[in-house]
């Protein structure tokens, strides 16, 4: 077969037809096998998810030097050969990092980009195919292997192997292991796949390039996807059997070389604005702090009627309690721009750098019901108060699952729709420092808050108008989720920090000396 098809190439006539020539309908019980860049996904370059990789474990320098390198690996894939490309590439992302860092990056950042990407008239094909799903990709399979299996149903994916040693990557691939999985190198992974299956080889295979020819002839049909299919849209997230609603990284746009190149030399520019507008906004009364951040590019859109200051409301009452959708950390302090006076907050967990450059007052929870009950009813005392039920962020258009304590302390609830918009950089993280986090969403070059004031529950709606506190608290999460067109869910913080860090998101404080006598 694989002859037969180099005699077709020759004669300068494509061997494979069109995938949209393939009829999907009635292939349950069939078994695909499928190339990754160009075919599974749009794009052919695989540039994006190794700067991704080359940021998250060795920031700026190292996504410098896959840039630098980039045009030799183009000019390699171009004169030599897609494997010499692939080299250069697997060289300036991974050589010596560690290999956790990548394992972690494959897990929680590449996903929400590899899933934007997912070509349609691939998918069709792929995800009709039930009986048994395999990928081969020239990338190293630690990238690419996570999204594969938990996004697209994949049972098995074969890619380029990392040489490591000690716990690091070495820069190279492990020729031990087949090298860079390009051209006979697939066929010859495909073929171990399918040895102990009956069959002995895939019902259909999906290719785009003749780096894909040998593995294609090894399936019983084999189709082409054309470039033209680079240009349809994605397949949107809600029609893969898992889509992502948890992601982690710091950029917030696809690396694309141009993209990257931006990123590095904006950075250190960035940095500095950062460092200007946290200044700004730890150093000057609250009511200058929104005049001040539009004089140095940050936004700040407020909707809605912020109730008056505690001051101007009837006397003997308790604080208010505004109850937010959780953003970032600095949701509390753009709340407090907004109504132009400090508002004290809790949090679950809180750096101890973002705590001393905080405007406002930070309360920690200690995650002792009663201990936090006492503690909230005590601030609402002493004034008002902002808290974010979902007790962490989430960057997608979905609220998590709304805690219910806040609602049975108080009835006087001022529900907030918090959104921001970045460019560039995400500021917050469940994998690295959280200290970062408001330096990173200042150092977007025009970076937005969005605040929505919600009109107060009436009493009716509170526990003290008979309402449950779960009751209460999922009422303003789908009035929240209206105000904002996001998706309500019942995940938790637990969910989001074991799927992205393998921890329950808690920051380690540690505790204070003891005095020596």
């Amino acid at each position: 077969m694989e002859e037969a098809v180099e005699a077709v190439v020759a004669a300068g006539v494509e061997p494979f037809p069109t995938v949209d020539k393939c009829d999907a309908s009635g292939r349950g019980a069939h078994a695909v096998a499928a190339d990754l860049d160009g075919t599974l996904l749009r794009s052919r370059s695989a540039f994006p998810y190794y700067a991704l990789v080359a940021f998250e474990a060795g920031g700026v320098p190292r996504l410098l030097l896959l840039l630098l390198l980039s045009p030799l690996a183009a000019a390699l894939r171009l004169l030599a050969s897609e494997s010499a490309s692939a080299r250069v590439l697997v060289f300036a992302a991974t050589a010596g990092a560690r290999v956790r860092d990548v394992e972690s990056a494959a897990r929680a950042v590449l996903p929400r980009f590899y899933a934007a990407d997912v070509s349609p008239a691939a998918w069709r094909v792929f995800s009709a195919c039930a009986r048994r799903r395999v990928v081969l990709t020239a990338q190293p399979r630690v990238m690419a292997e996570p999204f594969l299996r938990d996004c697209l149903g994949a049972d098995a994916v074969a890619g380029t192997e990392l040489a490591t040693w000690r716990g690091r990557a070495t820069g190279f691939v492990d020729a031990r292991r087949g090298g860079v999985l390009v051209g006979r190198a697939k066929a010859e992974a495909l073929r171990e796949i399918f040895a102990g299956d009956g069959d002995g080889a895939p019902d259909v295979g999906l290719g785009d390039s003749r780096s894909d020819y040998p593995f294609m002839s090894m399936c019983k049909e084999a189709y082409i996807v054309p470039p033209l299919a680079a240009v349809e849209p994605a397949v949107a997230m809600d029609q893969l059997p898992r889509p992502v609603i948890f992601h982690d990284g710091r950029l917030v746009r696809r690396p694309t070389p141009l993209v990257a190149l931006l990123v590095v030399l904006w950075f250190p520019v960035g940095f500095a604005l950062a460092c200007l507008r946290i200044a700004a906004g730890a150093l000057l009364p609250m009511p200058l702090v929104y005049y001040a951040f539009w004089a140095l590019g940050v936004r700040v859109l407020v909707r809605g009627a912020p109730p008056p200051p505690r001051a101007e409301r009837a006397a003997g009452r308790r604080g208010v309690l505004f109850a937010c959708s959780h953003r970032t950390l600095l949701d509390p302090i753009f709340l407090s721009a907004a109504l132009g006076r400090p508002v004290a907050a809790v949090t679950y967990s809180l750096s101890r750098l973002s705590e001393f450059l905080s405007p406002i007052r930070t309360v920690r929870l200690t995650r002792d019901r009663a201990s936090d009950a006492a503690m909230i009813a005590g601030l609402l005392e002493e004034g008002d108060l902002a808290i974010c039920p979902e007790g962490t962020t989430c960057r997608e258009p979905f609220l998590l699952r709304f805690s219910a304590l806040f609602a049975e302390l108080t009835d006087e609830v001022v529900p907030v729709a918090m959104e921001n918009r970045m460019s560039m950089f995400h500021g917050t993280t469940a994998r690295g420092w959280k200290g970062m986090d408001p330096f990173y969403f200042f150092m977007n070059p025009s970076p937005a808050y969005v605040v929505t004031f919600l009109s107060k529950l009436p009493t009716e709606l509170t526990c003290a108008g008979g309402k449950t506190s779960h009751e209460v608290a999922n009422y303003i999460q789908r009035l929240i989720a209206a105000t904002l067109s996001y998706e309500c869910t019942s995940l938790t913080r637990k969910d989001k920090y074991r799927a992205l860090a393998g921890n329950d998101g808690v920051v380690a404080v540690p505790a204070p000396a003891k005095k020596t006598q």
